[in-house]
């Protein structure tokens, strides 16, 4: 009976507008009679009241990616760098690989990036993330963390104000010149580029937590100026490098909040990938296509269910950390990424003529 009460939306919908109609009504008008029964009508309630107090105590333990019970993550103490104005949880530019993985053990995920080398994902799901490039020698020629895991000689760190960081490190770059040609920041970016020693320091900031220190990045000297154009040429590899970055990139900032991180869905992936497939060949960017179809027809059209669901676009940046970093700092955006009602992701990525990716997130819940 009470089977019937929870799930009577669902069955009156596959009855109503059938033979079976007048039947349906008999039966609304029994169990209404049934349910207004003062002694069952206070069984459900205590029931209901019983499992919403029990959903709740769940949802209050601590999950790790699988949604099961996890230790609380320890971080080991940020050392100040000597060598190098930056650290990444201690690590810095030229340590071998060897060296990386005796502190951080193995990685969790490897994919191409922009620069046709490798990013190294290591986390412990998603607490301590952090992501590492290594050249042809296995020394690190690159660092990224959007978690508190930067470490500086000038006390730069994550949720340093933006003035402090200028007072620091100086003026930003406004371009950055490969071979003969300069390429021009946006003027109303959300980052700044420096150029420190034989490197490029990349800080982003959160605007909506007053311009302060959200992510870093450090590139060598050398690995940047190989990548010859603004956006890199289009691959297989990279197209699912991007994906699985903007994946992991959005589990980090979700656990970085307290909330669970995400599972990958190849069947939602496939979804997000033809939708930014048909954007880049027609040269369009809009969560509602040509065909007038919005994100949810497209998911039911491939048969995904959901009873929530958003969708996340971006083009123009030319890594899955600029476009992520990009979607923190959009209010909308940002709010789809750090929703706790969201399970499931799938990340598409596809490129135009012109190699200029553009991105889709798809987040559901079942």
């Amino acid at each position: 009976m009470l089977l019937l009460f929870i799930s009577w939306p669902f069955i009156e919908k596959q009855i109503e507008k059938t033979e079976y109609d007048p039947i349906l009504q008999n039966m609304k008008m029994e169990i209404q009679s049934i349910t207004e029964n003062p002694h069952v009508s206070a069984a459900i309630d205590t029931i209901s009241t019983t499992i919403h107090e029990l959903t709740g105590k769940i949802k209050s333990l601590p999950k790790n990616e699988d949604g099961n019970e996890s230790n609380q993550v320890k971080q080991q103490d940020l050392a100040v760098p000597t060598d190098q104005v930056f650290s990444v949880y201690n690590i810095i530019l030229g340590e071998s690989k060897e060296e990386v993985e005796k502190q951080l053990g193995a990685p969790q995920r490897s994919s191409m990036n922009e620069y046709g080398t490798n990013w190294y994902a290591y986390h412990d799901h998603y607490h301590n993330f952090m992501m590492v490039s290594y050249d042809s020698k296995n020394k690190v020629d690159g660092l990224f963390t959007n978690q508190d895991l930067i470490s500086s000689a000038n006390g730069i760190k994550l949720g340093t104000p933006k003035e402090m960081v200028y007072q620091q490190l100086g003026k930003p770059l406004n371009e950055i010149r490969k071979g003969l040609v300069f390429y021009k920041f946006e003027n109303n970016r959300d980052y700044d580029v420096f150029k420190i020693d034989n490197s490029y320091i990349t800080i982003f900031y959160d605007k909506h937590k007053n311009n302060t220190v959200t992510a870093i990045q450090v590139i060598d000297e050398d690995l940047e100026q190989n990548k010859k154009g603004f956006y890199s040429e289009e691959s297989k590899q990279l197209k699912e490098g991007f994906e699985y970055q903007l994946f992991d990139l959005t589990n980090a900032d979700r656990v970085k909040n307290n909330l669970p991180a995400l599972k990958w869905d190849d069947h939602v992936k496939e979804t997000a990938r033809k939708h930014s497939n048909d954007m880049a060949e027609k040269n369009y960017f809009s969560h509602t296509n040509l065909e007038g179809q919005s994100p949810f027809d497209r998911m039911s059209e491939d048969d995904i269910f959901f009873t929530v669901a958003g969708e996340n676009l971006a083009t123009g940046q030319f890594s899955s950390i600029f476009a992520h970093e990009g979607l923190m700092n959009s209010l909308g955006h940002r709010e789809n990424i750090l929703r706790p009602e969201y399970e499931l992701l799938g990340v598409g990525v596809s490129f135009n003529d012109e190699s200029q990716p553009y991105y889709t997130e798809n987040f559901i819940k079942k």
